[in-house]
């Protein structure tokens, strides 16, 4: 049985996300806001799952790339994998620098920068979308010559150091500030104060921003601000995916020519008027309200969600590879229903009931497939039929229960 190394990323993760929470609260340095911890994991917990197949994807995409069109037959030395590396950083930072000056790239990474609070939670907020995007820009390097396996690996340790450097804990590192990124380094970042935006974007090297003019120096005298300069006042797991989308959308709408809907597309994310938030908002009845306080009842129940969920996204990768296609998709779609559906309790929306729906019919399905038994199917059935017949029944009972407590 072959088990997947990479699945120890989640509880190691979470060990230190534990191990700062405890450090903040115990020396008094700030709050962790509960559902914005739950709004950054959920984003991650997407990632993790539908990386999965992106990096099968992927893996497919280099091989065949190096196989066909490499320069050159790269072997693995020593040196070939610290210039891979090199080469690795190279790439993301203009992949990173053109995710912030270029609309369609800022609507796949505005999703990390939404948060207003600075922690290792901060770093799950990576989107699918966006690991698509830069592994896109990452082709280059099987074009070089350098084989999947090395790309993929390199990969797995590039991406595994910007964890640790999404936190207010550490302070200045002395010389390394002068060759490494640093938790320093990348809370300027992360700020949205004016004299930090669109500053260092290199992921393990800072020498690229010294080099290419976007370095910035974290100001100690400076009170960091973090989010988006106009904040996403909202835990929607759709919305935060999708809004910026929307916003080029409604903006390339109102060009007449092509060659105006193209600067949209492609134009700087300052040039778009700070109305069209608001107007999509307004089509897609987004209420700002993540001041609306929930009771404790329905954090428990959102909070034993994402719990269950890490937990089985942690059997899930570990044998990923001996999971059956049918079961991996079923698992897949119960997982983004779950992750939307807790999102839409904390903000107490009322179609909440229609993601229940869907998520019982979905596991529905797997005792259906695993036992292919006509009891069972029959069962299930009935279920789904009962459910329907009286919808709006179970719908006002079920909405009375989860929020029994507060407004809806």
């Amino acid at each position: 049985m072959k088990l997947n190394i990479v699945a120890f990323s989640i509880p190691l993760f979470i060990g230190f996300i534990a191990l700062e929470y405890y450090i903040t609260k115990k020396k008094r340095l700030g709050e962790f806001q509960l559902h914005n911890m739950i709004a950054n994991i959920s984003v991650g917990i997407a990632e993790r799952l539908l990386d999965v197949f992106v990096a099968a994807l992927f893996f497919y995409v280099y091989s065949n790339i190096q196989h066909r069109y490499g320069l050159f037959q790269i072997k693995p030395t020593m040196l070939l994998w610290l210039l891979l590396l090199i080469a690795t950083d190279f790439v993301w930072y203009w992949y990173h620098r053109l995710g912030h000056e270029v609309n369609l790239l800022w609507a796949l990474h505005v999703v990390h920068h939404q948060s207003e609070e600075f922690n290792y939670t901060v770093s799950a907020r990576i989107t699918s979308f966006q690991a698509l995007a830069r592994g896109c820009f990452w082709c280059v390097l099987p074009f070089i010559g350098f084989p999947a396996s090395m790309i993929t690996s390199v990969l797995l340790v590039h991406g595994l150091y910007p964890f640790f450097i999404h936190t207010k804990l550490i302070g200045k590192l002395g010389i390394l500030e002068y060759l490494i990124v640093t938790p320093s380094h990348h809370r300027v970042h992360h700020a949205s104060n004016e004299q930090y935006l669109d500053k260092n974007y290199g992921d393990v090297f800072i020498i690229w921003d010294k080099l290419f003019g976007t370095f910035k120096k974290e100001e100690d005298e400076t009170e960091i601000t973090y989010g988006l300069t106009k904040p996403l006042d909202t835990y929607s797991f759709l919305w935060q995916h999708f809004h910026f989308l929307v916003e080029i959308l409604l903006a390339a709408k109102q060009e007449k020519s092509m060659i105006g809907k193209l600067k949209i597309i492609f134009g700087r994310p300052d040039s778009l008027s700070p109305t069209l938030r608001l107007k999509a908002e307004q089509i897609f009845n987004v209420k700002q309200n993540k001041s609306t306080t929930l009771e404790r009842p329905l954090n428990t129940y959102v909070l034993w969600q994402i719990s269950l969920l890490l937990i089985s996204l942690f059997v899930f990768l570990l044998f990923e590879k001996n999971i059956p296609i049918f079961i991996s998709i079923i698992y897949t779609t119960f997982t983004l229903l779950t992750l939307i559906n807790c999102g839409a309790i904390m903000e107490q929306k009322r179609w909440v009931f229609s993601i229940e729906f869907a998520r019982i019919c979905l596991l529905l399905l797997i005792p259906i497939y695993q036992l292919q038994s006509n009891p069972i199917i029959l069962v299930g059935g009935a279920i789904i039929l009962l459910v329907t017949a009286r919808y709006k029944y179970l719908q006002e009972r079920y909405l009375q229960l989860l929020y029994r407590y507060s407004l809806i």
